[in-house]
């Protein structure tokens, strides 16, 4: 094991490279041999419950329900701040949003928070590294040379990408064929840690008329189905919201997809062959894992950037701070795990803070100090975590004028958020054993008093601790 200490953040800040801490003698030295490979498997734009193994009635997804089958899911994954730039950045750096400063619209990432993102640390560790789809972040330097042996972004619109022939490729689909080539092209021997980001399911929001390109594979799904209406679709509950929420980005773009039934049977089915279109590539890749023999000593981690709305809450898109918006999928499917411990389903909450840690764990190293989120290794084991988070810190920052910034907490029951850019501050509490669909505020009522001064408390708390947001 080695470990990164505070002489990492001061080198990094005087300018010295990973290099002049960590050769890859030194690196190699202390972690354990036969290290697994690791799949890091990113989707856009999906929130926790649309797969088959989570419940879905009407989603279609057989090869990612087959990792859950064999591996572990996480029925309570958050992210802590829900977009994609902001997410992402979270992903590579297990910082939240006001520590790593980076979102839409911010300056790039530091070159510090990426000589310590798990990409980096892996290729020190003697990992092979891997990246194809969509980046979704910007960075200081162009670090990327020295994160990863195998780069391949690809911009995120338009979905189909015209090829060298002059034919059209879906980008999910491109996504697919980088990943396979990775895999082709791995030495005998090394580990690799291979992270695929998909744009899809993101809608392609220059097309009003298209949201969602799929890929030809998936041509025909869900024709014969008709979509039920969002569960939480009665209008009387996006009245009941206030009126910078009702004016917001989440409604423009409800008006935009959802707001007609044709509209809505439209725009669902096409978000769903897009879920299965991922689906279909997922397992493209896990077939080469195992034509190439890597698959049985191959983590494989599925996640998501973010939730959405579905057009529940009369909303769109993501963004504000309930369940839909945070919730995502997480399934991490180890083929090394014991067979009692897989087909699990965990209640525990985890974060996309986690990821990063949780994959140097599965390398042997230890997480560098200031990493805000914890490694998950335990939880797949099956081991009693003492201490395991029981709440985390939520937030929005970005600078837009039809996005509401906010701030919160989210327990175990209760969930506050306050929206500091109003005036006066609007603050929501729910109560998720009184009300697990959010549809009451309880912000203004007495009997809560002590409750909101302790979430308020804990908030400030928090925040404190993960720094200033500019």
């Amino acid at each position: 094991m080695f470990k990164l200490t505070s002489l990492m953040k001061n080198m990094a800040v005087w300018g010295v490279g990973m290099t002049a801490i960590l050769s890859p003698s030194m690196a190699a030295a202390g972690v354990e041999p036969n290290r697994p490979n690791i799949l890091f498997l990113l989707i856009d734009d999906q929130r926790n419950d649309t797969l088959g193994c989570a419940g879905h009635p009407i989603i279609q997804t057989p090869v990612i329900d087959s990792l859950a089958g064999e591996g572990v899911r996480f029925e309570n994954a958050f992210v802590t701040t829900a977009i994609c730039a902001s997410s992402r950045a979270s992903i590579l750096t297990g910082l939240h949003e006001r520590t790593h400063g980076y979102t839409f619209g911010k300056p790039a990432l530091s070159a510090f928070h990426m000589s310590a993102s798990y990409p980096a640390l892996l290729r020190q560790a003697g990992y092979r590294t891997g990246f194809v789809g969509k980046y979704g972040v910007q960075t200081q330097g162009k670090p990327e040379a020295g994160m990863f042996d195998f780069f391949s972004p690809h911009d995120r619109n338009p979905y189909f990408k015209k090829q060298a022939d002059g034919s059209l490729r879906h980008e999910t689909e491109i996504a697919g064929d980088k990943a396979i080539e990775f895999l082709k092209g791995n030495p005998e021997g090394k580990p690799f840690c291979l992270s695929v980001s998909f744009n899809a399911v993101h809608a392609e929001d220059g097309d009003l008329t298209n949201h969602y390109p799929w890929p030809k594979a998936v041509d025909g799904m869900y024709d014969d189905v008709e979509i039920p209406a969002p569960r939480l679709s009665d209008p009387a509950i996006f009245e009941n919201h206030p009126d910078f929420l009702k004016s917001s980005m989440n409604q423009q773009r409800y008006a935009w997809r959802w707001n007609t039934p044709e509209k809505y049977q439209k725009n669902m089915k096409a978000y769903f062959r897009m879920i299965s279109g991922v689906d279909h590539v997922i397992g493209r890749i896990r077939k080469e894992l195992e034509q190439l023999g890597l698959a049985d000593n191959t983590v494989i981690i599925y996640s998501g950037d973010n939730g959405y709305y579905m057009g529940d809450r009369g909303f769109a898109g993501k963004w504000s701070h309930y369940e839909q918006s945070l919730r995502v999928p997480l399934i991490i499917y180890d083929p090394r795990l014991a067979q009692t411990k897989r087909g699990v389903v965990k209640t525990q909450v985890a974060l996309n803070i986690d990821a990063p840690a949780t994959m140097l764990a599965l390398a042997g190293l230890e997480a560098p100090a200031h990493y805000q989120g914890s490694s998950l290794i335990p939880l797949l084991q099956g081991q009693g975590v003492p201490g395991w988070r029981s709440d985390f810190f939520c937030e929005h920052l970005m600078e837009h004028k039809n996005i509401p910034k906010w701030e919160g907490v989210r327990g175990e029951r209760y969930v506050y958020a306050r929206y500091f850019g109003q005036k006066p501050v609007f603050e929501f509490l729910h109560d998720l054993k009184a009300d697990p669909d959010q549809l009451v505020n309880f912000a203004s009522n007495p009997e809560y008093r002590q409750i909101l001064a302790r979430m308020r408390q804990r908030c400030d708390g928090l925040k404190d601790e993960y720094g200033k947001a500019e």
